[in-house]
């Protein structure tokens, strides 16, 4: 007697979290690569994103390229554009909110804001409960960021309150953007495939970046240093990370999906002290410890 197949996307929700937290962790060592491509190499954020986004495209159409039916693209379109558009808008905003006041509160705005908004939204929509276990999870997911996030060498001592108020809005439109993509990525990852959707998001999210070369030109790296950064950006932190993304998006709310990928800075904090020596302190080990609890307790709730 043959088992049942269940659909792709009501399988596996513990997996789907372990594909999520996959990743945050996957761009978590990207925002460390972009670090030192900005810092020590001098390529604009904008440069650098564009290049991952275009490598991760052609990757991702070669792979997937073939299994994108069109006519379960076609009633889908418009919303693979504005997803697309808000991926590429999410990543500007939060860039440029970094350049108007430093990474600490951006950062903070940009991860922390969206499971808050999702939650929100999911509960109003009835997908999911606002129990106390929701609220601790949230909670606990949100505070351990923050003191991860929060070190004593990010402030914004010395920046006018111009820059600030340009930072903090630039940050907010960030939040909100990748609410919004969080939210629906995952009906469009079932209705396409996670691999076809990723490949469409990468391709619309290259176009709308290129926009940037009106004001900014773009550099491809003659060093081959830098062009192993960005070949690693493109392939990993575009195509696996973005297709892990999309396959866990599939089969879980998007609270659950928005706090995994919180796992993205606490990456970036523990692969500075590993390979930067930056010391850890204790408030940041306890933020890692709540966060990772957290995402513990979620998976046990899904």
């Amino acid at each position: 007697m043959n088992s049942p197949k269940f659909p792709p996307h009501t399988s596996s929700p513990k997996l789907a979290l372990t594909a999520a937290c996959g990743a945050g962790v996957l761009w978590g060592t990207g925002a460390l690569v972009v670090d030192v491509l900005v810092a020590q190499h001098g390529f604009t954020p904008e440069n650098v994103s564009f290049w991952r986004f275009l490598i991760g495209a052609i990757v991702l159409i070669g792979i997937f390229g073939r299994r994108i039916i069109w006519s379960r693209l076609r009633p889908l379109l418009f919303t693979v554009l504005i997803a697309g558009t808000a991926m590429a808008g999410y990543v500007l905003l939060w860039f440029l909110g970094i350049e108007q006041m430093g990474p600490a509160i951006p950062t903070l705005i940009a991860l922390c804001l969206p499971p808050v908004i999702v939650t929100i939204i999911s509960v109003a929509r009835g997908r999911e409960i606002a129990d106390l276990q929701l609220i601790l999870v949230l909670s606990g997911a949100i505070i351990g960021t923050v003191l991860i996030i929060t070190q004593h060498s990010t402030t914004t001592a010395g920046t006018d309150s111009h820059s600030i108020l340009l930072g903090i809005v630039f940050s907010i439109g960030s939040a909100l953007l990748y609410a919004g993509f969080s939210m629906i990525s995952g009906r469009i990852s079932i209705a396409l495939g996670a691999g076809p959707y990723a490949a469409c998001l990468t391709l619309v999210a290259a176009i709308v970046m290129s926009f940037a070369t009106l004001y900014r030109p773009f550099i491809w790296p003659t060093e081959v240093p830098p062009q192993a950064w960005f070949l690693y950006l493109g392939l990993v932190t575009a195509a696996l990370a973005l297709l892990a993304f999309n396959w866990g998006a599939a089969r879980l709310t998007p609270t659950a999906l928005t706090v995994a990928t919180l796992l993205e800075p606490l990456t970036a904090v523990v692969l500075s002290a590993l390979l930067l020596d930056q010391h850890l302190s204790a408030l940041q080990w306890l933020g890692g410890t709540l966060l990772l609890l957290s995402i513990w307790v979620l998976g046990r709730r899904t």
